[in-house]
């Protein structure tokens, strides 16, 4: 059996496990056996193909990381707008109960409303930062 055809099985294999785990770095190091067997298709070296997989997964890999690096953190489906459509709308708060939660009036329904940790709870339009359950977590404007 031709080198390639083994560099392109475990190319294959790579990427049928990355699959059925959906490992996204699998599917990088999967593009440094392709290269390997590219490698060997050129006629290059055993160790040149061994170390072209080594080169181009591992930078496929490092190249990977540090994009997503550079991609902010996504929030969580709680305070993430894109997922609940509440998020960043405003409230009218009248008044704060004593233990730091309010009643308000909100698309055409009664909701409970929490104050963020730490600020200072006074009334007026409060922008909605999460939801928790059927609470809208909200900050003074």
């Amino acid at each position: 059996m031709a080198e390639s055809t083994l560099w392109w099985l475990f190319a294959g294999i790579a990427v049928g496990i990355e699959l059925a785990t959906g490992t996204f770095y699998l599917l990088m190091l999967a593009i440094g056996l392709a290269a390997a067997a590219t490698a060997a298709h050129l006629g290059a070296s055993s160790t040149t193909q061994i170390v072209v997989a080594a080169l181009v997964g591992v930078g496929a890999v490092l190249g990977w990381r540090a994009y997503k690096l550079t991609k902010p953190c996504n929030l969580p489906a709680n305070a993430n707008r894109d997922v609940n459509l509440d998020i960043g709308e405003t409230v009218q708060v009248d008044a704060w109960n004593s233990d730091g939660s309010a009643n308000v009036k909100y698309r055409g329904a009664n909701w409970s409303v929490a104050g963020v940790s730490g600020d200072v709870l006074t009334t007026g339009p409060h922008r909605v930062i999460e939801v928790v359950g059927s609470r809208l977590i909200v900050q003074k404007l």
